[in-house]
């Protein structure tokens, strides 16, 4: 697979064309800010009621109505929640947007499930930063950025690649590296990723080695410490050196303890429940659990985060982050 950089990129991104910000959340702010700074004339899209009017305001961009806003960008950058875009761009984007224009998606989930039917006469791309938005802005101020996946799904007026590659530039990716993918293969991966890796797959594991050395009589916040807090240490090595660039860089005794001992926790059986959830993700069975939840108002979800939040891993967690005096990350990925 080829990776483009800014150096395949030709000229200012976006010159002369104007985009709007739809929305002003973890991706929201962080773009607006990426793209102004990067050059690019931006307004941010918000209903009249939202409490991100302020922030957006203070940070000196115009505030403009979503229906306004559409009528008047040249592209369109739709950084509303998943479960809400397609009734967003029926209702607002679909009546108001300007024939040729560019809708950008930060995620392909609304195109693969999420009910969304793009007005015909725009073009239609995703542009998926590999990271939260606080690390997005963080990145790009300090020169750098994140690396970032990219889709054409609608081209109308042939330039739609052009438009996905000049806004990555523009919020900074270029400047590690653009993938191009389909949004299908950019959903199902990512969705797979979070659940068996990023999210499901690492908390799972962090508290069940913690409840393994608990249940062994071992002190709580030495587990806590050991298979929690250490862990950050050991992403940040691979993250820069690669797998056997951190194994070159830890202990024999933790290298031969890794060797040896790892395939008995990640068998065969966890490799079979990967398998099952990416067929999960792939058939929609995911989706529409979600879906149905959302449509109940999300009661087996927060029945679930009620549950996560009362385990004896959260309490220990607080208590060291309190008497550390080291406040919790509000942007989690």
């Amino acid at each position: 697979m080829a990776i483009i950089t800014e150096k395949d990129i030709q000229g200012e991104p976006l010159c002369g064309k104007t985009v709007s910000v739809f929305g002003y959340g973890n991706q929201g702010e962080a773009q607006a800010l990426n793209l102004r700074d990067s050059g690019v004339q931006v307004s941010v899209a918000l209903r009249p009621e939202s409490r991100s009017s302020g922030r957006a305001r203070a940070a000196g961009f115009d505030v403009l109505s979503p229906g306004e806003a559409a009528a008047r960008a040249d592209v369109c950058s739709l950084l509303v929640s998943d479960e809400a875009m397609a009734g967003f761009i029926a209702e607002v984007v679909a009546p108001n947007v300007r024939e040729g224009a560019a809708l950008v998606f930060a995620h392909g989930y609304a195109l693969r499930f999420g009910g969304v039917t793009p007005p015909e006469g725009t073009d239609v791309v995703v542009v998926a930063p590999m990271g939260p938005g606080l690390r997005l802005r963080e990145r790009y101020e300090e020169g750098g950025g994140l690396p970032a996946s990219f889709a054409v799904e609608q081209d109308v007026t042939g330039e739609a690649r052009a438009i996905a590659l000049e806004y990555a530039k523009a919020i900074g990716c270029a400047r590690v590296g653009l993938f191009e993918t389909t949004a299908t293969e950019e959903t199902e991966i990512d969705l797979f990723a979070e659940q068996a890796v990023l999210c499901g797959g690492v908390t799972r594991l962090i508290e069940a080695g913690f409840d393994t050395l608990v249940e062994a009589g071992y002190s709580p916040e030495l587990a806590y410490l050991e298979c929690l807090y250490e862990l950050d240490l050991t992403v940040n090595l691979i993250r820069r050196f690669g797998i056997s660039g951190m194994r070159e860089r830890i202990s024999r005794i933790a290298l031969y303890g890794d060797l040896t001992r790892g395939d008995r926790v990640i068998g065969a059986d966890v490799r079979d429940g990967m398998r099952q959830v990416l067929n999960e993700v792939r058939d929609g069975t995911f989706a529409g659990e979600m879906v149905s939840d959302e449509i109940s108002g999300g009661a087996a979800l927060e029945d679930a985060l009620s549950r996560e939040r009362a385990k004896p891993i959260e309490e220990v967690g607080r208590r060291l982050a309190e008497v550390a005096h080291e406040p919790r990350d509000p942007e989690s990925p």
